[in-house]
């Protein structure tokens, strides 16, 4: 991922959390593919869209966002979670994905994405 102009799905419910998000990206030199806040509406777009990474919110209104980072896993894209949790949050079966603490930097989300497929 270490790069710009990586297109990027964002799946996070707060809008002003995904809006910073989006900012920092587009900072970054990344492009946006789309923004879901409910899980039903991110797993359409991982089936609808071609992006090159994801980056999760783990709760996504009361519901965790693990159905779509199996959905991801199977088409072998890289995606991080990113939580307010720490990888402390993380449900076992899921604790190899690389975790973005929140509140985050810019220069967090910069090391977070080059982490991805380091």
């Amino acid at each position: 991922m270490a790069g710009p102009g990586k297109r990027i799905l964002i799946v996070e419910d707060d809008a002003l959390i995904a809006m910073l998000l989006e900012d920092m990206l587009m900072d970054l030199g990344h492009e946006i593919v789309g923004t879901a806040a409910r899980v039903p509406q991110a797993l359409d777009m991982v089936e609808s869209l071609q992006f090159d990474a994801a980056i999760l919110d783990l709760s996504l209104a009361g519901q965790n966002s693990f159905p779509v980072a199996d959905a991801l896993r199977l088409k072998a894209i890289p995606h991080m979670f990113a939580t307010g949790y720490g990888a402390g949050g993380i449900d076992a079966a899921y604790a190899d994905r690389q975790t973005l603490k929140k509140p985050y930097q810019i220069e967090d989300l910069e090391k977070a994405l080059a982490a991805l497929n380091a």
